[in-house]
């Protein structure tokens, strides 16, 4: 279950990854940490929470946190070294956001299929992936039974 987050969790995971990530993304998270991402009934994505130290409780539920889901996915082949992982579809795929080699982390989302190792933009941001979601669950479905 998600809850709020201090800025301060947000920023730590920035100095970690060394990026910052746009304020959209931050919003959302700093009153939801992680949860679901439902594109459609049948498919959706579970958000990494940010890393919150602040009680035994909330570190347990956020110890698969961006920072170490990010580490994680580099080490797969064709994951883009600009990504940072923010959800997963389990399946192994995964939601990302990425950035122009300056760290600055763009509002666009995108889908990285570990199959193929491609990525795909499906949303403008966050909160416009609800917008989309029918076109998007279409796009799963195709590559899912290409």
């Amino acid at each position: 279950m998600p809850f709020p987050i201090d800025i301060k969790y947000i920023i730590e995971t920035e100095s970690e990854l060394n990026v910052k990530f746009p304020t959209e993304f931050k919003n959302q998270m700093i009153k939801s940490n992680g949860g679901e991402l439902l594109i459609s009934d049948e498919f959706g994505f579970e958000l990494h929470p940010f890393f919150d130290k602040s009680d035994r409780k909330r570190i347990s539920r956020t110890c698969n946190h961006i920072a170490l889901e990010t580490k994680n996915a580099r080490k797969w082949s064709g994951f883009p070294d600009n990504g940072i992982a923010i959800g997963a579809d389990g399946f192994g795929n995964q939601l990302i956001l990425t950035h122009n080699g300056n760290g600055n982390l763009t509002d666009e989302l995108y889908f990285w299929n570990h199959e193929t190792r491609h990525i795909e933009k499906i949303a403008e941001s966050i909160n416009k992936l609800y917008i989309d979601k029918g076109s998007f669950w279409e796009k799963i479905k195709s590559i899912f039974n290409a």
